[in-house]
């Protein structure tokens, strides 16, 4: 997967956005978030437990009233199962001959095995705005999710609650270990432009720029 360019990362950070501007400007291939999702109606129950317990979900307030460690464990168990799925999709992607960007679930431990390290990059934002900002984000999976809290006999209990599982997924000693992974780091700026960080993407992963 020489042609195979993996960004990965906490939430908010901006992964999806660059891995779209980059395979524009690349003429490559995006893999965005949950590109892997096409492979989710065929998937057996028993090798994909996370990720069909989410597809086959009859009543979605299950899904927002679970607790913080819960939440934590069922996100986990997704990343894992996501990466089985990546890997078999990518080298079919890369096999096209293009760049191909991917917005990944791969773990650090597999991209380590299977990556060239040059073509990793870690993009992170501040664990408390990732948990501050998840609802502020206006795609409809976020939205949904806000919706089904309101919905609930007590909204703020219940939004106090899911937040306390943001915080798990994002916190400080996940930020660390991302920090510590030893690829290269990009870390939200906020006075820094779309444009700016596409540029510092592009120079860590020696893309050679195109006007």
């Amino acid at each position: 997967m020489k042609n195979v360019y993996f960004i990965t990362g906490n939430a908010y950070a901006g992964k999806s956005t660059m891995v779209h501007m980059l395979s524009e400007k690349y003429d490559g291939i995006e893999c965005g978030e949950n590109y892997h999702n096409r492979l989710l109606p065929e998937l057996d129950r028993e090798a994909f437990p996370c990720l069909t317990w989410s597809r086959d979900l009859e009543d979605w307030h299950e899904f927002i009233r679970r607790s913080p460690e819960a939440y934590e464990a069922w996100v986990d168990g997704v990343s894992r199962e996501c990466e089985k799925l990546e890997l078999q999709i990518l080298p079919q992607a890369a096999a096209e001959g293009k760049p191909v960007f991917v917005d990944t679930n791969i773990s650090l431990e597999t991209l380590r095995e299977i990556a060239d390290p040059h073509h990793v990059l870690v993009m992170l934002a501040d664990p408390e705005i990732s948990v501050r900002r998840f609802f502020e984000r206006p795609d409809r999976e976020k939205q949904f999710l806000y919706r089904l809290i309101m919905e609930e006999p007590d909204p703020e209990k219940a939004l106090q609650n899911f937040r306390k599982g943001l915080e798990r997924i994002n916190s400080q000693e996940r930020y660390d270990r991302f920090m510590r992974s030893g690829f290269q780091v990009i870390c939200r700026d906020e006075r820094r432009s779309v444009e700016e960080t596409l540029a510092l993407a592009e120079d860590a992963f020696g893309l050679e720029r195109k006007l």
